[in-house]
């Protein structure tokens, strides 16, 4: 009968280290997995390394375009990296917005929301994304007063006071262009008829930008616009403002009177633009772009960019501003409720 042959025992030393190398491989696998996952995941040193995306939720022209374009001018030149604006319009910014929840939180794309997205979610039951859960909240860029401003040519009004008469003397001859359903224009319009017991037909747009450009074109009658947005026009003379939405008059526009003034104190309206980053950005990541934000926004540049275009630079970082949308997600819950205000 044949014998079987038997393995021969590798030595002491040997048989130690072959167990030693069996038992370091799998640590090793887990060591270089842990070393790649950690080389892949975003980091601040360095950043930016390379251009930064914003998604603007609106077509280009609009008010947060107007905050957008030159704000990214001066963190591009500051940073020498070029920070990206992104238009994405449509659905009162809701597209844009979900977009930008389902970009790579890899610190190169950020979202430049406004007002809007604190009105959405009372107008928009059925949004795929949550402002206040799915983003980071960076902070406030600008918080400008509205203003009702009409087409010269067709409305024939000097003052808040002669547009109510006019709209009380012509029911539902007037109308008015917003940036789409559910935005602030649109709500900032409702509330108006609602105060002044009035009717003015709306007519809503994919944008802020295409608005305007009928109003000054004619197709539009009114607008209750952001400052913002509206600023060049104004001064240009192409569309007239009757009143800023606000107890006190706006920095940069001394001669426009506020809504207090006209007879209206309780039509008390802002457009608020701001920063997020998707949900999982580095901390690291966010308070870097902060840095840069801060940079800019301290710039006699863009101090003098802000007042000629309404506002104040704000200082509401992070969680306060947070705070600040969830306050005011709640607000415009109640100014929806209260108007009845639904899609057309």
């Amino acid at each position: 009968m044949p014998r079987r042959h038997q393995p021969r025992a590798l030595p002491g030393n040997l048989a130690r280290r072959a167990v030693l190398q069996a038992a370091l491989i799998p640590l090793a696998a887990l060591v270089g997995g842990g070393v790649q996952a950690q080389s892949q995941a975003p980091s601040a040193a360095g950043w930016p390394a390379k251009p930064v995306t914003i998604i603007v939720p609106f077509p280009a022209g609009g008010g947060t375009d107007a905050f957008a374009r030159p704000l990214t001018a001066v963190m591009s030149k500051n940073a020498g990296k070029q920070f990206i604006i992104d238009n994405k319009g449509g659905a009162g910014g809701t597209v844009g917005a979900s977009v930008a929840a389902k970009a790579a939180p890899d610190g190169y794309t950020f979202f430049m929301g406004a007002v809007h997205h604190a009105i959405a979610p009372h107008m928009y039951p059925k949004l795929d994304y949550n402002i206040e859960s799915d983003f980071v909240p960076v902070g406030l860029i600008s918080s400008v007063p509205q203003v009702i401003v009409v087409n010269p040519q067709r409305v024939p009004v000097n003052d808040l006071a002669g547009l109510l008469d006019f709209v009380r003397k012509n029911p539902g001859k007037l109308n008015y262009g917003s940036a789409g359903n559910g935005t602030s224009h649109h709500l900032a319009g409702e509330l108006f008829k609602l105060q002044t017991k009035t009717f003015i037909t709306h007519i809503p747009y994919r944008g802020a930008g295409p608005a305007l450009q009928d109003l000054i074109a004619g197709q539009v009658d009114v607008m209750f616009d952001g400052l913002g947005s509206s600023a060049t026009h104004i001064k240009s003379g192409r569309i007239k403002a009757l009143a800023v939405a606000s107890d006190k008059r706006a920095p940069g526009f001394p001669d426009v009177p506020s809504s207090t003034e006209g007879g209206v104190p309780t039509y008390q309206v802002a457009t608020w633009y701001g920063l997020w980053a998707p949900k999982g950005t580095p901390k690291d990541v966010i308070e870097k772009m902060q840095a840069e934000l801060k940079k800019a926004l301290n710039s006699d540049e863009l101090k003098a960019t802000w007042t000629g275009l309404g506002t104040a630079t704000p200082n509401v970082w992070g969680d306060d501003f947070g705070k600040f949308v969830g306050n005011e997600v709640k607000r415009w819950g109640q100014v929806v409720k209260a108007s009845g205000a639904k899609l057309d």
